[in-house]
């Protein structure tokens, strides 16, 4: 019995590791990388409906690609520039990765054999508009969809196969809105923002290219890698970028569209949140309080005495005139938006604070003093205070009349006070 648990054991630990070598291990990556042992690769295929979740990318969007934790997405913006992008592809080839790039129109058109590489190499090509303009958030709409036609136009046109160009678009400079939104939509092309940059297109070292990169995207798991194909930055920055990536445990993921002869990959809702929550994640946002309206009616029922818990044999202890009102008030007015106004700075308002509560009872009081005062002028006598005595202290000396003038408490001067603490 005990060597038949230690083959069983056995057994069992071997089919463990042969199952971890076939579902995206480095060894089993780079078997599919020959020539380069030692290549990232891409560790697997995730197939899109853009008709079902049209807008991705935490930097604007609720939703983004479902990846797993440490699962990476590379894009890259605004080529085909021969001098760059053709040393992109090279790094990608090398390391067996699959990216994702959008195409800007007039690059395509001056270079469309670039675009035919992209896609000879199995890279998935976007759109990124004609012309690249950074007017999309206020440009009229009849504009902004014949920048998008003139992006496809000219990218499907470079291409041997148009067919091959994906539904996918990203707005120039991120620069959103919802009309242009809207008309992607109804187009069924999906709107791709980012989870995170890595500022290349801003005049930065490639070093703070790849420190940015990296950084992002430890503090976020995974996500969508915005880069651009057309910068001296990039191209050195990519290789250190790779290495990180590889030492760190990512891996790569591929996008591609749903067809019909591929479908997408089976996920669930939750799975398009960056972070979806848990018993452990904390809720960020508290529900929204919704606005109470009384629909068609400026009149409320009154309340009946069985609504003030009063019974029969206690109707009499009743005020004679809430008794009379009973019987004739059937409805109350609505109560106005003002009845449930505090004015700023009211006694009600400081009160609500623990560190004011001291200074409105200090404006309470001298409130109160010159209506006693008032008071003591009616009756025709001074009234004399009562100053409560401990065992400690001393009868206090009478003061002269222009001491006790002065002591007087002035409203405005706490007023002011308590304001400067609040």
């Amino acid at each position: 019995m005990i060597g038949s648990s230690v083959v069983l054991r056995t057994r069992s630990w071997i089919v463990l590791c042969l199952g971890m070598l076939t579902v995206g291990s480095p060894a089993a990556l780079a078997a599919d990388c020959p020539g380069h042992p030692d290549a990232l690769g891409t560790s697997r295929t995730l197939v899109v409906d853009p008709r079902e979740h049209p807008l991705i990318g935490t930097m604007q969007y609720r939703e983004t690609l479902p990846l797993k934790d440490h699962e990476v997405v590379l894009t890259f913006d605004d080529g085909p520039i021969p001098k760059y992008s053709n040393q992109v592809l090279k790094i990608l080839a090398d390391e067996c990765i699959k990216a994702t790039f959008f195409i800007v129109g007039n690059q395509a058109k001056a270079n469309p054999e670039g675009v035919r590489k992209l896609v000879a190499a199995g890279h998935t090509v976007g759109t990124h508009s004609m012309d690249h303009p950074l007017t999309f958030d206020r440009m009229p709409i009849e504009k902004a969809e014949a920048e998008i036609n003139g992006g496809i136009e000219w990218t499907s046109a470079a291409m041997t196969d148009p067919s091959q160009l994906a539904p996918f678009f990203r707005i120039p400079g991120l620069m959103r809105a919802e009309g242009v939104e809207n008309h992607l939509i109804s187009r069924g092309i999906q709107v791709w923002s980012a989870d995170f940059p890595a500022d290349d297109w801003r005049h930065v070292s490639s070093d703070r290219v790849y420190q940015l990169a990296i950084q992002r995207l430890e503090a976020k798991g995974k996500g969508i890698l915005l880069l651009h194909d057309i910068q001296a930055r990039t191209v050195a920055a990519l290789p250190k970028i790779i290495r990180d990536l590889k030492a760190r445990g990512y891996r790569i993921v591929h996008v591609v569209p749903a067809t019909a002869e591929r479908p997408a990959t089976p996920t669930t809702q939750v799975e398009w949140l960056l972070h979806p929550p848990s018993e452990t994640t904390p809720i960020a946002r508290w529900p929204r309080v919704p606005h109470f309206v009384f629909a068609q009616t400026r009149m409320l029922p009154a309340p009946a005495a069985a609504d003030l818990n009063a019974r029969g044999e206690h109707q009499p202890l009743l005020p004679l005139r809430t008794k009379g009102q009973m019987d004739i008030a059937s409805t109350l007015p609505v109560p106005s938006r003002a009845l449930f106004t505090i004015p700023e700075g009211s006694v009600e308002v400081l009160l609500s604070t623990t560190l004011s509560r001291r200074a409105a009872t200090r404006l309470a009081m001298a409130a109160e003093t010159p209506r006693a005062g008032k008071d003591r002028a009616a009756n025709g006598k001074a009234v004399k205070p009562h100053h409560p005595r401990t065992a400690h202290t001393a009868p206090a000396a009478p003061k002269h009349a222009a001491q006790a003038k002065t002591t007087t408490p002035r409203p405005t001067r706490v007023a002011t006070s308590v304001k400067k603490r609040a």
